[in-house]
């Protein structure tokens, strides 16, 4: 009885340690591999006059000088966030999300007035 319950003991211990670190190395791919998180530039959408047939790229990590659209700066800044590129159908006056946290993007579905937005601080550029 005594030897299967060591031997019992080697396998529960082993499995564990080993469960111990790929749980370990796990975490530590899922925290350098999650993309990064859009910054807020606006708790407001922007109103922009769209030329049907013409492609747009809008600003997904907030970090553009051009509001609502992209300027690169996804590159250097949020690497991993790309911006979203449509072509509207039909010229047309519309609404795009300032806080890069709608639900129906590019367009603003009013998650601006969410508190976790509007509690949340404005991105401020840096010249870093």
């Amino acid at each position: 009885m005594n030897t299967l319950v060591t031997r019992l003991d080697h396998r529960w211990i082993r499995l564990t340690s080993r469960q111990l670190w790929i749980t370990a190395v796990a975490s530590k791919v899922q925290f350098s591999t999650l993309p990064p998180k859009p910054v807020i530039p606006s708790k407001k959408p922007f109103k922009v006059e769209l030329v049907g047939g013409k492609r747009y790229s809008w600003c997904t990590c907030g970090h553009s000088k051009k509001q609502p659209f992209c300027d690169g700066s996804h590159k250097t800044k949020a690497q991993g966030l790309f911006p979203l590129r449509f072509v509207p159908e039909k010229d047309a006056t519309v609404w795009l999300c300032g806080c890069k946290h709608t639900n129906n993007p590019p367009y603003c579905d009013g998650t601006h007035k969410q508190d976790f937005i509007v509690c949340a601080p404005l991105h401020e550029e840096t010249d870093s």
